[in-house]
């Protein structure tokens, strides 16, 4: 993601900051009911609107505003449709209709999304929506088993950034030895830099009310490496979940995939999460080489005073993003998630 610089015309003042997504809460829901043969034969059954649970080989879970908990399939013509990745996901909003017995429920339409979640598919040749419609990307990292790395957080506070979702940094596994003081310096640069950060432990419920007076009354993605613990947090928060849960691999030093689709879940309390399978590759989706100074807010508070218009801020002579990185203004870190990316 490498780019040649604009020496030609001096920078102007900046223009506004990027424009702040609307929050909404959104309706979801859970596991899908045996209830189900009874809401096709219900009186009102008829065209109605849901959101999207989850897609497991061709079959769509939904919650219908009504309530219900259904099945369905994919009308032929919606497959045409030109759609940013993928087709229908977890979150998103769709208009469905029951049709003979045998075949239940059909998804009609699916509603404009107003956001999504975006990152880059396999060797980064198309994008691969990963949930709609949420209010907020919760980056989960642990403290340690596996260890903190600043780049990984980095990378997915970038996807949040890039598609214009609040983040929030969430550091599981505080309990372990060494825990506190292990984290400290990332915890400090990232509430400096103004990323809301809850630390807590699943194991000994440490820091969960934080986490839940941040959940609460939004739709959250819940995203983060594997074995960072984000299966173990859930059943903290609602033990009846009862979600597999696997430890981290020794040879390795990294987690295992328990997640393996994404999925919209509802808890106890009034928490709508969209979990999500352990990315083994972080990569956002179309962000631009000379885009990218645009994802770390504190670069946004001090490019306006670069001297050239399309500052990369690698080598250009009067940088404002370099002068704040040798005054301490911007961590040494961040810098060098910035750097990687850029080269990519």
């Amino acid at each position: 993601m490498s780019g040649e610089a604009d020496h030609s015309t001096p920078r102007p003042a900046p223009d506004a900051q990027r424009t702040e997504v609307g929050r909404g809460v959104l309706r979801s829901g859970a596991a899908e009911s045996s209830a189900q043969s009874g809401a096709q034969s219900s009186a009102a059954a008829s065209a109605g609107k849901g959101m999207v649970l989850e897609a497991v080989g061709g079959r769509y879970r939904i919650l219908l505003d009504a309530g219900q908990r259904i099945t369905a399939f994919l009308r032929g013509r919606i497959k045409q449709e030109a759609r940013t990745g993928d087709r229908v996901v977890a979150g998103d909003r769709v208009h469905v209709e029951p049709v003979d017995d045998d075949e239940g429920w059909v998804i009609e339409s699916v509603m404009e999304r107003e956001r999504e979640l975006i990152r880059a598919g396999p060797r980064g040749r198309r994008p691969r929506v990963v949930a709609a419609n949420i209010d907020q990307v919760v980056v989960v990292m642990s403290a340690a088993e596996p260890p903190f790395q600043h780049e990984i957080s980095d990378r997915f506070l970038v996807l949040a950034e890039s598609c214009f979702i609040d983040p929030l940094l969430v550091i599981n596994k505080m309990d372990l030895e060494n825990g506190s003081s292990l984290v400290a310096p990332a915890v400090q640069m990232y509430r400096e830099i103004g990323y809301p950060v809850v630390l807590c432990s699943a194991a000994t419920g440490e820091g969960l009310d934080d986490l839940i007076r941040a959940l609460e009354g939004r739709l959250s993605a819940l995203v983060g490496p594997s074995g960072v613990g984000k299966s173990s947090l859930l059943n903290a928060l609602d033990p009846s979940l009862e979600l597999p849960t696997r430890t981290v691999s020794r040879r390795q030093g990294r987690g295992r995939h328990t997640t393996v689709a994404a999925r919209l879940l509802i808890l106890d309390t009034d928490i709508r999460i969209i979990d999500t399978p352990g990315f083994s590759e972080v990569t956002a989706w179309g962000i631009e080489p000379e885009d990218m100074d645009a994802n770390f807010p504190e670069f946004r508070q001090v490019e306006g005073s670069c001297r050239f218009r399309r500052c990369s801020h690698v080598h250009e002579p009067d940088c404002a993003v370099k002068s704040a990185l040798e005054a301490g203004a911007i961590p040494q870190e961040r810098y060098e998630s910035y750097r990687r990316l850029l080269e990519e």
